[in-house]
């Protein structure tokens, strides 16, 4: 199929873009919530599904989410762990030598790149990035009234 791939309409709605002419009457409409992380997952990756479930727009994620949250989850947990690796190194551990004498580019800088672009595609896809971010909409009744920064930024 040619062409963007159609928005469901809750993110349309997030947005203010929806229009019913464009609307489709009989899409799915997931219910329940996210609860807790999976057990069998790691200890950085239960601590990035809680924060992304504590800071999603409220109504954007369901536990239909859950696999897609879960990869993300752990895509960012095990970034942290090879991040934390190649910083608590420094320089020397973005480089490592061969053992014929070479000096190369560590595997984990391999691995911290191909991570941070498969986590590029989940945060896009669950409004996780300041650009999808900046395209949906809060209801004014979701707005909190006690923010004090609300009067300054808008």
């Amino acid at each position: 199929m040619a062409g963007r791939k159609p928005l469901p309409v809750a993110i349309k709605k997030l947005k203010g873009t929806l229009q019913p002419c464009r609307t489709n009457p009989h899409e799915p409409r997931p219910q329940g919530v996210l609860s807790e992380a999976p057990e069998y997952m790691s200890d950085a990756a239960k601590e990035m599904w809680t924060y992304a479930v504590q800071n999603a727009p409220p109504g954007l994620l369901s536990s239909l989410d859950a696999s897609v949250l879960e990869r993300w989850a752990n895509c960012a947990g095990l970034y942290r762990e090879a991040l934390s690796k190649i910083n608590r190194a420094g320089v020397a551990g973005m480089i490592v030598k061969t053992p014929s004498g070479i000096l190369r580019r560590s595997p984990l800088m391999d691995v911290i790149r191909d991570l941070a672009q498969e986590m590029k595609g989940y945060e896009a896809e669950m409004g996780f990035t300041p650009a999808s971010r900046s395209k949906v909409r809060v209801s004014p009744e979701s707005i909190d009234t006690n923010d004090p920064w609300a009067e300054i930024a808008g």
